[in-house]
């Protein structure tokens, strides 16, 4: 067992075991199967129940693709405020939902009370008191059937898969003791390991807390704590020193709003795309990076490849707060092009700095005038005089690049263990879906007795 998992690594986990027999399922992505447990095709275990309606009940949970969660089975209802579709369909207390609409989400659900859901679910009705809803919806969303699902679908950009191929899937069946304890297993080991993640979600928080702090007292106050202040007509900034200017970005930056987006044309040249996730997700941008192919014109190419000490900012997004988030070019390449959904804003060099642009603008000051900028509903966006008419403090050259030295060595030990942290997240997400999949195709076995003790 991992390191990682120290805190599973008890007789919970131990004690699980292979079984003593297997058998071959004649599914290729199923395999062996313990010698007593069954394997059905799905139609066989349940009804596709179709019972439309065009109501929205008031007391009763309305359920959309939107907001049921991916990895745990949970649900909420969608409110009064959530559109959807005018064609839903009624569940039942005990149906299992199944998401066919982009499937490698896997929105599965198993329902306690009754509602109506968007069409794109399917509904499913176990036959009879055999088959275990939970145990039933704890196969469904692990990540062979998910899999072998989705490998089925058709559409590029939203792929669905259809209850045909679902229906005819062969699928793992123990008896239903079995099932039952199977099914109080994982509901222990997903409690214990969401208490973990959520404890470490918890620290990521106050770490990068700590990490703003640090970054709006540099950038609005300098490194001299002895430094004479003056008001900076700027509520979110406050004083700042005497000698430092308040500028907006127009004065200082060259800003270029990219219209490349994710297509490939015979009659243009081919170029690597940084697009939303790869600003979003990184500080800096380097033309090593792994980015998406598409092409773009010579114009484009000439006024959007990207520049060393470049600045690129999240211009739209689905929610507002992730708006202006920003990353520096630090190693730009001749085919890498800013994409759609970004604002290039290149320095001035006699005023700014790259590094010290990136910096002031993952302050929360600077961060609050785009987020109070951005405009929108179900989707925000930056108008270009929104991104322009941003105030930044501007202390000297030097003094910007003394600030940047400063906090490049303040924050390497915060950003260390906030990364060190997603790991650990990651590895136990990994860990729960290995988990679950071992655990529901039989590979390993939780008897009866295993659960109650876990329970």
């Amino acid at each position: 067992m991992s390191e990682h998992f120290f805190w599973l690594s008890d007789d919970q986990v131990d004690r699980l075991k292979p079984c003593p027999a297997y058998k071959p399922s004649g599914v290729e992505w199923l395999g062996h199967v313990p010698a007593h447990w069954e394997v059905r095709r799905l139609k066989a275990l349940v009804t596709n129940v179709v019972d439309q309606t065009t109501q929205r009940p008031e007391h009763e949970i309305t359920l959309a693709l939107e907001n049921v969660e991916s990895w745990s089975g949970r649900y909420a209802d969608a409110g009064p405020g959530m559109a959807l579709e005018s064609q839903l369909k009624r569940f039942q207390a005990g149906d299992v939902l199944f998401g066919k609409l982009r499937p490698y989400l896997a929105k599965v659900t198993c329902p306690d009370k009754p509602g109506v859901c968007v069409g794109e679910f399917l509904v499913l009705r176990p036959r009879n008191e055999n088959v275990s809803p939970g145990f039933l919806q704890r196969v469904l969303c692990s990540k062979p059937v998910i899999d072998a699902v989705n490998a089925s679908t058709f559409g590029a950009k939203m792929p669905r898969a259809e209850w045909q191929f679902i229906g005819n899937m062969e699928q793992p069946l123990p008896p239903f003791p079995e099932q039952a304890a199977i099914v109080r297993y994982l509901d222990h080991a997903d409690a214990r390991i969401r208490r973990y993640i959520s404890a470490k979600e918890r620290l990521i928080g106050l770490l990068e807390e700590q990490r703003q702090a640090v970054i709006h007292r540099a950038v609005t106050r300098g490194l001299n704590p002895n430094v004479r202040l003056k008001t900076s007509g700027v509520e979110w900034l406050g004083d700042v020193p005497r000698h430092w200017k308040i500028r907006r970005l127009r004065n200082v930056v060259n800003m270029r709003v990219s219209n490349v987006d994710k297509h490939v044309k015979d009659d243009e040249i081919s170029v690597r795309l940084c697009n939303y996730v790869d600003v979003y997700k990184n500080d800096y941008v380097s033309g090593r990076m792994d980015f998406m192919r598409a092409t773009a014109t010579n114009e484009e190419i000439e006024r959007f490849r990207l520049e060393k000490d470049d600045v690129l900012i999240t211009k739209d997004s689905e929610t507002w707060d992730d708006i202006g988030v920003p990353a520096l070019v630090t190693e730009p390449a001749a085919d890498l092009v800013s994409g759609y959904h970004l604002a290039l804003l290149r320095p001035r060099p006699d005023k700014l700095a790259g590094t010290y642009l990136l910096r002031a603008l993952q302050s929360k000051g600077l961060a609050y005038q785009f987020h109070v900028e951005a405009k929108g509903v179900t989707r925000y966006g930056l108008s270009h005089a929104g991104i322009k008419s941003a105030r930044l403090p501007l202390p000297p050259l030097p003094e910007q690049t003394a600030i940047v030295a400063y906090l490049d060595k303040a924050t390497a030990d915060i950003d260390t263990a906030i990364a060190r942290a997603r790991r650990q997240i990651e590895l136990l997400r990994e860990y729960r879906t290995r988990l679950i999949a071992d655990v529901v195709t039989g590979k390993l076995a939780v008897r009866e007795e295993n659960a109650h003790r876990e329970s």
